[in-house]
């Protein structure tokens, strides 16, 4: 009996593992408006000029989410929704108790929330940080450069 019971627990979706992966997805969709600039101007791929006006396509010009970043946004609460979606049709494919699944949606859907929120703003926090202490003095003396005559 051991045997099915370790079977069931085998074949069940990991709640804390599923819900981060759902959660860091959802927080970098959303964010990658500002990650996707950060990174590659990290890595040498990009200039601090072109990096910022990557970012601003995304945000209008007083600063606050423009459409694309909206677009971002919605696709990142898709993917939550898909992730719930596929969590709840994994496990229905198994025969646990009716209370223990309302039980689990219930916390996939709340840990995938939080931390879904938590990585879009921790995200947002540090490129931010990163924009104004490495982006925007790279682009600023890229601007001051005359280009050879």
């Amino acid at each position: 009996m051991s045997d099915v019971t370790n079977q069931e627990q085998a074949d069940e979706p990991g709640l804390f593992k599923w819900a981060m992966r759902v959660a860091a997805s959802a927080g970098l969709a959303g964010m990658l408006c500002c990650v996707a600039p950060m990174v590659l101007f990290m890595v040498g791929l990009m200039g601090g000029a072109y990096a910022i006006s990557f970012a601003n396509f995304f945000y209008q010009e007083d600063g606050s989410p423009g459409t694309g970043a909206w677009i971002l946004r919605g696709v990142a609460v898709l993917i939550g929704v898909v992730g719930f979606w596929l969590y709840r049709r994994q496990q229905n494919q198994c025969s646990i108790d009716p209370q223990r699944k309302r039980k689990n949606l219930i916390l996939v859907t709340a840990l995938i929330a939080i931390f879904g929120v938590g990585f879009f703003l921790s995200l947002e926090a540090m490129s931010s940080w990163y924009f104004d202490e490495y982006i925007v003095p790279a682009q600023q003396q890229e601007l001051q450069q005359k280009p050879p005559s």
